[in-house]
């Protein structure tokens, strides 16, 4: 049980500091902490696992690389303008609806779907990030959120239903297009930063899908 429950707190961990990855631009303290000694230790055990070990030696690469970028943040913020806050020819937007809706437009299926799993389990959407549901911030810290209701369950068969409604929700919300969301940032990223975010990302949901698979 104590296991089930570190798991899942690092699960949500991981999911939760993606969220918040690419839910804003970066400040200078946000980069002072990936750049610390807590994270460090952090990149260190997510490499321990062979999936994630390329993926975080990309990472930590884009980290060194920042640390000799003339005016960083500021690059940085610049980058996450252009790659997030544009258009679908130019940059990578953060949204389901722009990779698997019907219309091409904010605030398709995909968003109307997110609506309804936060109304399922009454998890709602910061106050502070008025996005739509379908935002990939959104949909991260909800998975995150996911895991850390599993561990409040204390019947094994309603913790069992609660890691397949993960499942669930990773194989209908976030895999159909998380991959081209990750194509479209290596197409349009020239820095790297962000592209190395985006292959962590996919590789550790890749990695979950299995997990909870059972694999």
């Amino acid at each position: 049980m104590q296991e089930f429950i570190a798991i899942n707190e690092q699960r949500a961990e991981f999911y939760w500091w993606m969220s918040s990855l690419f839910s804003t631009e970066l400040t200078q303290q946000d980069l002072d902490n990936y750049h610390g000694g807590d994270m460090d230790n952090y990149y260190s055990v997510l490499a321990m696992t062979d999936e994630l070990k390329a993926p975080i030696a990309e990472f930590r690469y884009a980290l060194a690389k920042l640390k000799v970028r003339e005016d960083a943040q500021l690059e940085l913020a610049a980058d996450f303008c252009g790659l997030f806050l544009s258009t679908p020819k130019s940059g990578a937007l953060p949204y389901a609806s722009m990779y698997i809706g019907e219309t091409g437009l904010l605030n398709d299926k995909p968003a109307v779907e997110m609506g309804q799993w936060m109304d399922k389990y009454g998890i709602a959407q910061r106050k502070d990030f008025n996005e739509p549901f379908d935002h990939l911030a959104v949909e991260l810290d909800f998975m995150g959120n996911l895991a850390i209701l599993a561990n409040k369950e204390t019947d094994e068969e309603k913790q069992e239903a609660m890691m397949q409604e993960q499942q669930r929700f990773l194989e209908t919300m976030m895999l159909p297009w998380i991959e081209q969301f990750q194509q479209t940032v290596q197409q349009f990223e020239k820095f790297g930063f962000y592209k190395a975010a985006a292959n962590l990302l996919v590789s550790f949901i890749k990695l979950d899908q299995a997990f909870l698979n059972g694999e």
